[in-house]
């Protein structure tokens, strides 16, 4: 399927020069979500994972049907704040100032494979700063899956050693 038919572009937005990728249409239609969670569970099923962790918010949309598609358990990543348990947090450079992100300090254990998911990679920064959380706590990253990448801004050059799949590519 041409999945990309079902992704509304935005132009001008959040800033002028800046298309954005709205996935709602996608999520909006059942069968074509549905597609679109089966054909990245086929992209990453060879693949031994024991967690998905996906960072708010759009993460959850792809991460969780994908963990409940594949079997896995699903490992949400928030923002500072957001978690009421003792928590490991990493910050992030954002265009115009810094975030953070956090996980449950039992969210991962020593050695269990995760697979990182989200609903695009742009530049990196949110999708590494996941990667590293899940290090931190002694998780082994085997993958991070996409809805979208943005290839032109080369994100995947920050996710040292982690293989990266996706369903479309802009």
């Amino acid at each position: 399927m041409d999945f990309d038919q079902h992704i509304r572009v935005i132009p001008d937005f959040p800033k002028p020069g800046i298309s954005f990728k709205d996935i709602t249409t996608l999520l909006g239609n059942g069968p074509v979500y549905r597609e679109a969670i089966d054909a990245l569970k086929k992209k990453v099923e060879h693949l031994q994972i024991d967690l998905i962790a996906g960072p708010e918010a759009r993460g959850f949309v792809v991460g969780a049907p994908l963990a409940y598609a594949l079997g896995v358990g699903f490992v949400p990543i928030r923002k500072s704040g957001k978690l009421p348990y003792k928590i490991v947090e990493a910050e992030y450079d954002l265009e115009y100032g810094k975030d953070t992100l956090a996980m449950h300090i039992d969210a991962v254990t020593e050695g269990q494979n995760v697979l990182i998911a989200d609903d695009l990679l742009a530049t990196g920064g949110t999708i590494a700063t996941a990667v590293n959380l899940v290090r931190q706590l002694g998780g082994n990253v085997v993958g991070a899956a996409f809805l979208i990448e943005l290839e032109e801004l080369n994100g995947r050059s920050r996710l040292d050693n982690v293989e990266v799949f996706n369903l479309i590519k802009d």
